[in-house]
């Protein structure tokens, strides 16, 4: 029997029941054919002391053809189970058993990208967060840990390279005579959920190095690519061991097997995975070379390789009780990813890039239909819940317990969580109560971070009496969908005071320019003996996921960013006199030149200290994107967005046309430097000659065209590429039609092709767009090529998605349609481009509503899900 996905329903956390049978250990045998793939599973089974008097266990299985069922080894009768819904359920289960079952599934036809697959000719696997169940029966649960034993089975001449999880232990070639396929066994000692397994099998190349643990073992670091990419990975190799030695030295944490593996995977839904021991990576998070790659994905690779790495403890050798809990993973091991590349990098821009992403993509997220808690009570579709919430917030909910504790404290807080749950499935509440533990801190009102959604509102007033100083600090989180009323939370205040010469004020007996102020209440106040005339550095570091409220003055804005001690209100306070003034130029739109000039003294600073950290000055010199103005802005019109932020570049260009000239031709290199400096020098030179274009300037088009023609990168060759096509400059077209030439081979690089185009403002790119979805290069099957053009458009381009004409809306809705038949999950991760739907004008309003309500009659319950709480907004 065959049987198709199971009919959608809500899971809620309150729900939760241990599984009545727990799995000790699996054996698989996996026999890759041309066709269909036979997997045989046998499942150690133990009667659950949760559930002592459960005879009856239910496993999932979806897609499967069953061939045979047997309990130990006695083939069952089909009066002792039923299949159906995707749900195998057996009866009369003894307290220990073994179940064995015999099934065939096609990961030819898996477009969806989850269980089995095949990508470039090669299998491979995607079992979170419920992929396992399309290879065979499991209680497909986190909470349920087995120790595995995977035989794969496949032609050896096709299919030379068989990998699973942990470490190989057997290997050899079939009997049959002539038959020339190959097998090979692997072990892994630790148990683990089934979300962990995985498997790759083809014909790959392999970079090859060695690890000395702390303790003295050598483990053997491989790397896998098609061999057209192996000068590719060597970035990644690095990225790792220098990951591993950092984990030792900041968290103690060793790796525990004797071999790792890194896959680089063309189709793939997220970024990357970090199943035990054989990670399987999307390639473009894990392929880096200067000449495909830019310094961003240089930087991405760093990080996701890291971030992969990590989770073996956090997620992988202590995992999740229920995907409720999946922050308790995923957030946790983003804050140690940001940390790890904070100490590689800049920890000042690191922190600033890690705000600048949160504030403009997950606050919108937290604002919105969308928003949930990062530990959200229900859900119907596990897999539209890999949020930016989760992800992101719950790094920063970890951040905030960091610097409650302390760096000592919650060393040993973290210490004391890997050693007491290691080799279990826990949540939120037992990570909280390691920090309880070790810091003797009751923490019961923070943990309303997790369960409380939206992004809670600081708003700050001062005033200064009888000689003190005195801050008001008054905290609101606005209704979410699903939570009406909000109680206080835990708010660690970071803040400093500066005096009228930027110089930082003594706030207590010791001289301590910087002190912590923990708010709890609805309002408090504290209070400072300091001078009159103070300018506040608040929230420094960023030290919590808040969106303040303070009427800084413009003179105190300037104050902050020409003498702030600290990164991020630095680079806060830039963005608050451009958002000052970009919200004047939406209501008076003939006003930039005026505008501009008033920036121009306090850029002018930025500017001439720019050489003591290029990529800092960078950030402090970019303007906020129009969707992050958009964001400020209720009814949203996005053609007056359009026209400010045009109009607010165009001006800053000619305002300060001569320091983006000299920036231009001074920051050029004559020689190929990838260390964080040269990575910054390159970025201020883009942003340089964008403004300068943006300005109009004679020289822009030339400087544009002569990187283009002889960079020394990517990062160069399409920055200059860029410039050329978003103003239209002479030489574009050509620009074009040669990149695409010079790269047609390199996925990646054509990708970022695609998506050059695709954030072309202006309602013509619509057309634009429309035609790149018949392009020879496009296919809807790979996801990252989806992303980087509709994705882009939809995201990046609020100029052309939100065309006045509604085309932009009809061809989203045409291009979700169409994924959804392919891949549900990446086509619900696309449908999210609609969230800002409530808060557009009326017209535009009802037109995507139109054309959403249109798509969700025959989507996926992935997209039914996502379209579902837009629409209800």
């Amino acid at each position: 029997m065959e049987i198709g996905h199971a009919a959608v329903a809500i899971t809620r956390l309150q729900d939760y029941c241990p599984p009545a049978y727990l799995v000790d250990s699996v054996a698989l045998d996996v026999d890759i054919r041309d066709g269909v793939t036979t997997v045989t599973s046998s499942l150690s089974l133990r009667r659950n002391p949760a559930s002592p008097d459960a005879t009856v266990m239910t496993f999932n299985g979806e897609g499967l053809l069953l061939r045979t069922l047997a309990l130990d080894d006695v083939v069952l009768d089909s009066d002792r189970y039923h299949y159906e819904n995707g749900l195998l359920t057996v009866e009369g289960l003894p307290e220990a058993c073994t179940l064995t079952s015999v099934v065939d599934i096609e990961p030819e036809k898996n477009t969806a990208l989850e269980g089995l697959y095949q990508s470039n000719g090669m299998y491979c696997t995607q079992c979170e967060a419920e992929g396992f169940r399309h290879i065979t029966f499991f209680p497909d649960r986190p909470d349920v840990l087995a120790r595995f034993t995977t035989t794969v089975r496949a032609d050896k001449a096709r299919y030379p390279l068989l990998l699973s999880n942990g470490n190989p232990v057997a290997w050899g070639e079939e009997e049959e005579g002539g038959s020339g396929r190959h097998w090979v066994t692997w072990e892994d000692p630790f148990p683990k959920p089934c979300y962990l397994f995985a498997l790759v099998a083809g014909d790959l190349a392999c970079l090859e190095d060695t690890f000395m643990t702390v303790s003295g073992r050598k483990v053997a670091l491989r790397l896998y690519a098609e061999h057209r990419d192996l000068d590719k990975l060597d970035h990644a190799m690095a990225s790792l061991k220098n990951a591993m030695r950092w984990d030792e030295q900041v968290y103690g944490r060793e790796y525990d097997l004797d071999i790792y593996m890194i896959v680089a995977v063309s189709h793939f839904n997220m970024g990357a995975m970090e199943n035990k021991g054989l990670n399987i990576f999307n390639t473009s998070c894990v392929l880096a070379h200067p000449s495909t790659t830019t310094d961003a994905g240089f930087q991405r690779v760093e990080s996701v390789v890291a971030h992969e790495y990590f989770h073996n403890w956090s997620g992988n050798r202590v995992t999740c009780r229920d995907w409720f809990q999946l922050s308790l993973k995923e957030g946790f091991t983003v804050f140690r990813d940001q940390q790890f590349s904070a100490d590689m990098n800049s920890a000042a821009v690191q922190r600033v890039e890690n705000v600048d992403f949160l504030v403009n993509h997950q606050f919108p997220e937290d604002q919105g239909p969308m928003a949930h808690a990062v530990r959200p009570e229900e859900y119907q579709k596990i897999d539209n819940f890999y949020t930016l919430t989760i992800y992101e917030k719950g790094a920063e909910i970890v951040r905030m317990q960091y610097h409650l504790l302390g760096a000592e404290n919650f060393r040993k807080a973290t210490d004391h969580y890997f050693e007491a749950n290691d080799g279990k499935a826990v949540t939120c509440d037992d990570f909280v109560a390691s920090m309880e533990a070790v810091s003797g801190r009751d923490l019961g009102q923070f943990k309303r971070w997790y369960s409380q959604a939206g992004t809670p509102v600081l708003t700050v007033t001062d005033e200064y009496r009888e000689g003190q100083y005195h801050l008001t600090f008054r905290q609101h989180t606005p209704a979410t969908p699903g939570q009406e009323d909000k109680q206080p939370l835990v708010i660690p205040i970071r803040l400093a005071l500066l005096d009228d010469q930027g110089a930082p004020c003594a706030l207590d007996a010791n001289g301590q320019g910087e002190q912590v102020i923990i708010v709890d209440q609805a309002q408090e106040t504290v209070s400072f003996a300091v001078p009159e005339g103070v300018t506040p550095s608040l929230l420094r570091g960023f030290s919590a996921p808040v969106v303040l409220d303070y009427d800084y003055t413009q003179a105190q804005l300037a104050r902050l960013l020409a003498y702030d001690s600290d990164g991020y209100c630095r680079w806060n306070a830039a963005q608050r006199l451009y958002f000052a003034a970009l919200d004047r130029l939406v209501v008076e739109p003939g006003e930039a030149d005026a505008e501009a000039a008033a920036l121009v003294p306090v850029l002018e600073q930025v500017i001439a200290r720019s050489d003591e950290d290029p990529a800092q000055a960078a950030l402090l010199l970019t303007l906020p994107s129009e969707v992050a103005l958009g964001d400020r802005h209720t009814p949203l019109n996005p053609a007056s967005i359009h026209l400010a932020h045009r109009a607010m570049k165009r001006a800053l260009g000619k305002a300060l046309q001569s320091h983006w000239l000299s920036l231009a031709e001074n920051l050029l290199a004559t020689e190929l430097s990838m260390d964080g400096r040269a990575m910054g020098r390159r970025q201020l030179r883009n942003l340089a000659l964008d403004f300068l274009a943006a300005g109009g300037h004679d020289e822009a088009a030339r400087l544009a065209v002569e990187l283009f023609e002889l960079p020394l990168c990517m990062s160069e060759e399409l920055g200059a590429l860029k410039v050329l096509v978003h103003h239209d400059l002479p030489g574009a077209d050509q620009a074009l039609a040669q990149f695409a030439e010079r790269w047609q081979e390199e996925a990646l690089v054509m990708d970022q092709w695609f998506a050059v185009q695709a954030t072309v403002p202006g309602e013509q790119t619509v057309d634009r767009v429309n035609g790149l979805l018949e392009h020879p290069a496009f296919d809807w099957k790979t996801p990252n090529r989806v992303r980087a053009l509709v994705g882009t458009f939809t995201n990046g381009n609020p100029s052309a998605f939100h065309a006045e004409s509604g085309a932009g809306y009809r061809l989203f809705a045409q291009a979700l349609s169409r994924l959804d038949a392919i891949n549900p999950q990446v086509a619900a991760r696309l449908a999210n481009g609609a969230a800002r739907l409530p808060r557009l004008e009326p017209q535009r309003r009802e037109r995507l509503a139109e054309v959403l309500a249109n798509v969700q009659k025959n989507s996926s319950g992935n997209v039914a899900e996502v379209l579902g709480r837009i629409l209800s907004s």
